[in-house]
């Protein structure tokens, strides 16, 4: 499966990682069960994976205002990515 993962063009480019490195490769720990894993290679998996379940509630129900939530959760996924990047640049 890892064969067929698409490769970091940030990395493939100029040698450093992103701030999204990692999430494919954690997606697949979590489709193995292997959910610590996952939060020991990208930390934001979870909440990007809630991230994205409200998006798509959001555009299919209609009835009831998402706009809050998904903002609260860019936010906190946003800060997850950042602390992640500078604790790799930092200590890998």
């Amino acid at each position: 499966m890892e064969d067929y993962m698409l490769p970091c063009m940030n990395k493939t480019i100029f040698g450093v990682d992103c701030m999204g490195c990692g999430t494919q490769r954690a997606f697949h720990l979590l489709l193995q069960g292997e959910f610590v894993e996952a939060f020991k290679m990208f930390p934001a998996i979870y909440t990007l994976i809630l991230f994205t379940v409200v998006l798509f509630l959001h555009f299919i129900d209609k009835k009831r205002n998402y706009l809050k939530l998904i903002s609260l959760l860019a936010i906190v996924n946003g800060i997850l990515m950042i602390i992640n990047y500078f604790y790799k640049i930092n200590f890998n």
